[in-house]
């Protein structure tokens, strides 16, 4: 199965896109860390950006990672 990561800007945002999706809270990967994420399934993907999800590219991803970190 193809999967993904899902981040967000904030916690809270992030695990009410995963509520909204269907996504179950308890997959929550590096909780509480620069680095928390989802991964999900294309399915899910599609859904998330109907939601009004960004795609990003893994150069964006890495940059987004590096601010979090505080680098």
């Amino acid at each position: 199965m193809k999967m993904c990561h899902m981040i967000a800007d904030s916690s809270d945002e992030l695990l009410q896109m995963a509520d909204r999706i269907g996504v179950q809270r308890k997959w929550l990967q590096h909780a509480g860390t620069h680095h928390e994420h989802f991964d999900i399934a294309m399915s899910k993907r599609r859904l998330a950006v109907a939601a009004g999800a960004v795609e990003v590219t893994r150069l964006e991803l890495g940059r987004i990672l590096r601010k979090r970190r505080g680098t």
